[in-house]
């Protein structure tokens, strides 16, 4: 520990740069706690949203804690066994397998009770106007972003610092994908088993307004935004972040080491993509308050305003950084250009991350034509806003894949897969702000449902409508960008995949498509994303199909819910538990297909196999998860924008149509869509998990040895 922190001083900047961001979290959540809450209803509904969130996160992590435990013994014996080295021993590998874990638990945890708490404070505030509404859900949405920035980054640090081996954090960095898959996936079926439930009986049958508080699943659908968006995103997201660190620190400290350099050298460049992401760290956080003051009437202005200010921030103070790392180094001249490209290599991937952002504000924005486009298909039934916002969706993925393109082939042509690995450690280096304007959407949505069951005056709820819409345009960017990261992450991972199974095969490894054993593991990579995405998709089609039943049941048997004069109270509770267990039990099959397909690919067709598998699922993957992100934005905000009064507004033809779209694309865009990003970091991971398993079966041939 000693030596490394003599050697690279400039890891010091990780420790502190985490310690004040999870400083400013703490003072952010007291900003948010001491806000005035508002009327009595509004106090009470936000109870009731907690209470839920509480509910199912609890047996959530029940569920949790038991597939951590088993999986965290089957880590322990794989590396007891396992005879190719000895960088690692059983115990540190599992140690670092639950440090994950617990860290992403608590980051999301922490975060999603601060979100429920800034709900009902946001409504309240936009009685004083737009602006002061904007920061308390900014704020809140800020402790979620910090918290990830500041856990994930400090874990990875102290293992790094203690073990001098950048290995030993990819167990930290399987245990928060274990983490996210649950919470992701698990939290996005809960949320669309309400909102689809709410929006299909409340909406079409009863013409109810949204997140009446007549509705049973109200409560329901406000805790699934927060349990969904805020804790599963928040999870998904610090999955991402530290998948891409890991990929980066392993290529650089084995490329530079196996190149014949010498220790210092390799641990300097294993110790760039941790530096370089504090100073994304920094640009956030300088954005974070920019933002605050600038806010005025266009909330979705200020959000991408934050975005770029980081983006620019972190260009400028990076490279501050990198002539710090190079200068206290001792670098030779050769190596420092090297580490320039890299950090260049980081600039492409943070622009291409904006170049995402704005291709999927373009696509879901309602003040763009491709929204307002879907939106007056609505006029012609059902079918034609399918069609359209599905096209637009399929449009939507050209631009973004181009960029990433562009950023690998450049980075390529400056240093390899380790400056690729780079590309996708800038592209998340802002992940503060990322996050915080993803938590932003859930806050402003539950705020709007809370002013409506406050009775606030039109004016506020209006106001929320606006913050709402702002929110669900940086949900979609946000989902994008995770999303291209993903794809660059992984796209690292199996790099690094390769260059370990190189060292514990003694051999080279070539991924010939002609080979049996690789076109059968890229047919499976083919497979995964798309059965994945089923096995969502039916889940909320399942479990939205009870809701709607529990839901018609509560009208027809206590019809006093509906009368004014009796206003009888919902069994809000009942809907709750259908989302959560349904959540629950759908979850075996996408945990056990995330990480079982992998491992079984691996012991029965080899290190090969799973190396193909790898890349067709990322090619895939990113097909599909662009595709349902940006359509499901489409049509929530087409929806919208009719509820807003245009095409005959609310209760018309076209408003039913495009109740519709929306209802088809909540499971596209909060369930399928962002989890595909998850599946592939937990399919890289578990494949560089297991490798030294797959290299003891028959030579790393597997079973069937093709």
């Amino acid at each position: 520990m000693a030596d490394l922190a003599v050697q690279i001083g400039a890891l010091w900047i990780v420790p502190v740069a985490a310690v004040i961001a999870i400083l400013l979290a703490l003072y952010f959540r007291g900003i948010v706690f001491k806000a005035d809450p508002g009327n009595e209803a509004m106090v009470t509904v936000q109870g009731y949203i907690k209470e839920g969130a509480n509910a199912f996160m609890r047996r959530q992590y029940k569920v949790l804690a038991m597939t951590v435990g088993v999986l965290a013994v089957l880590i322990a014996i794989v590396y007891a066994v396992q005879t190719g080295h000895d960088r690692v021993t059983w115990y540190g590998m599992t140690f670092a397998y639950l440090f994950g874990s617990i860290s992403s638990g608590l980051a999301g945890y922490i975060g999603l009770l601060v979100g429920v708490n800034a709900n009902s404070p946001t409504a309240n505030a936009a009685q004083k106007g737009l602006p002061q509404a904007f920061n308390i859900a900014y704020f809140g949405g800020a402790v979620m972003g910090l918290l990830v920035s500041g856990f994930g980054i400090f874990g990875i640090w102290l293992l790094f610092i203690i073990t001098s081996d950048p290995i030993i954090i990819l167990g930290y960095s399987f245990g928060a994908s274990t983490i996210a898959l649950f919470m992701k996936a698990g939290g996005g079926i809960f949320t669309k088993t309400a909102d689809v439930g709410a929006d299909l009986v409340g909406k079409i049958e009863y013409t109810l307004p949204e997140d009446d508080a007549r509705n049973p699943a109200a409560i329901a659908d406000n805790v699934g935004d927060n349990v969904g968006d805020i804790a599963g995103m928040g999870a998904d997201l610090l999955d991402s972040y530290i998948a891409s660190l890991i990929a980066a620190m392993l290529l650089g400290y084995s490329i530079i080491n196996a190149s014949g350099y010498t220790m210092t050298d390799a641990l300097t460049f294993a110790s760039f993509p941790p530096v370089i992401s504090m100073a994304g760290l920094f640009a956030s956080i300088g954005g974070i308050f920019i933002v605050k003051s600038k806010v005025s009437d266009n909330p979705g202005k200020a959000l991408n305003l934050g975005t770029l200010l980081s983006t620019v921030f972190y260009i400028g103070i990076s490279a501050l950084f990198t002539v710090f790392l190079t200068l206290q180094s001792g670098l030779a001249a050769s190596m420092t250009a090297t580490l320039w490209k890299n950090w260049l290599s980081g600039v492409l991937g943070v622009l291409a991350g904006l170049a995402i952002g704005v291709t999927t504000d373009y696509f879901t924005d309602d003040s763009k034509y491709p929204t307002q486009a879907t939106a007056a298909s609505a006029q012609k039934g059902h079918p034609l806003v399918i069609l359209t916002g599905f096209s637009y969706g399929l449009y939507s993925i050209a631009p973004p894949t181009i960029g990433i393109i562009i950023a690998m082939a450049v980075s390529w042509k400056l240093d390899g897969v380790y400056a690729i690995a780079n590309s996708s450690v800038g592209m998340l280096a802002i992940i503060c702000t990322i996050v915080t304007n993803d938590a932003f959407g859930p806050i402003t949505d539950n705020s709007r449902g809370l002013a409506e069951q406050g009775k606030l005056d039109e004016s506020v709820i209006a106001i929320c409508d606006k913050l709402d819409s702002a929110g669900n345009t940086s949900k979609a960017v946000t989902k994008g960008f995770a999303i291209g990261a993903a794809a660059l992450t992984v796209l690292a991972l199996m790099y690094s995949y390769s260059e370990e199974a190189v060292v514990l095969m003694n051999t080279d490894i070539e991924f010939n498509l002609l080979a049996a054993d690789v076109m059968i593991g890229a047919l499976f990579g083919a497979v995964a994303p798309s059965v994945y995405s089923a096995v969502l998709i039916l889940a909320v089609d399942k479990n939205a199909g009870k809701m709607v039943d529990e839901i018609r049941r509560q009208f027809t048997e206590n019809p006093g819910i509906l009368d004014d004069k009796i206003r009888a109270k919902p069994d809000y509770a009942r809907c709750v538990d259908i989302a959560t267990s349904g959540a629950l039990k759908e979850l075996i099959v996408p945990i056990v297909l995330a990480i079982g397909m992998p491992i079984l690919i691996g012991i029965l067709f080899g290190v090969r196999a799973v190396g193909s598998f790898l890349a067709s699922s990322i090619v895939v993957g990113l097909v599909f998860s662009l595709l349902m992100g940006n359509a499901g934005g489409t049509w929530d905000n087409a929806k919208k924008y009719v509820e807003e009064g245009h095409f005959g507004g609310k209760g018309s033809l076209a408003h039913a149509a495009a109740v519709t779209g929306d209802t088809v694309g909540d499971p596209f865009k909060d369930t399928a869509g962002p989890s595909i990003n998850t599946l592939i970091c937990v399919l890289g991971l578990t494949s560089s998990m297991f490798l030294p398993l797959f290299v003891t079966i028959r030579d790393g041939l597997g079973l069937f040895a093709l």
